[in-house]
């Protein structure tokens, strides 16, 4: 028996996940949450196999989960469950620390086949994505592929319409910490300001 913790932060998508895994009898749902602070919280005493987990949640973000999880439980399984564009996110969120990516548009049809392959320690990648990578085999050259999860996240968040101040709380940093990522950000991407780091941003396709 597959145990899976569900993170999401919408009650309607928390459900239909229930009802895709409650036909699979070797799979059961065994706890869920909604915030990244609920899912940490029960991550040192918690018992299970594999964290189904959405990568835009309130507050502190899926990764910070993420970075949770690799600190108390370096070796549950992590399956990012997320609007966001496979070709953009998928790779990054892999070196990050995570054992497999799925889109929520394909999950009806995939969401079973992916927890089973993390949970047998496999990573786990849409078919589509992996044919995507066999026929482009040369490394990416994508600006944001430069980026450390930090500076990722911060890049998303402005795609998002977040300013600085807020993403400071957001994600539990001193302003000064965002502003130092900030600079940081503008020399690796070699954009002159915010609004150019804005517009790359949503041309690639990284806000939520």
């Amino acid at each position: 028996m597959i145990r899976v913790f569900i993170t999401d932060d919408h009650a309607l998508v928390r459900h239909g996940l229930r009802e895709i895994l409650a036909e699979t009898p070797d799979i059961q749902v065994v706890g869920e949450a909604a915030t990244s602070d609920e899912t940490i919280q029960q991550l040192e005493h918690a018992d299970w196999d594999v964290l189904v987990l959405d990568l835009s949640l309130p507050g502190r973000s899926g990764l910070d989960v993420l970075r949770a999880v690799r600190k108390l439980r370096p070796h549950l399984p992590v399956l990012i469950l997320s609007m966001h564009a496979e070709d953009q996110f998928a790779l990054h969120l892999l070196r990050a620390g995570a054992n497999g990516f799925l889109n929520k548009e394909s999950a009806s049809a995939e969401l079973v086949q992916a927890i089973q392959a993390v949970a047998r320690g496999e990573t786990y990648l849409s078919p589509a994505f992996r044919g995507q990578l066999q026929n482009q085999p040369a490394p990416s050259t994508a600006l944001h592929e430069r980026l450390n999860d930090r500076e990722f996240e911060l890049l998303c968040r402005l795609a998002a319409g977040e300013n600085l101040h807020d993403m400071a709380g957001r994600m539990r940093l001193r302003p000064t910490t965002i502003a130092r990522y900030k600079t940081r950000l503008l020399r690796k991407t070699g954009m002159r300001s915010i609004a150019e780091l804005i517009a790359y941003a949503r041309q690639a396709r990284l806000q939520p």
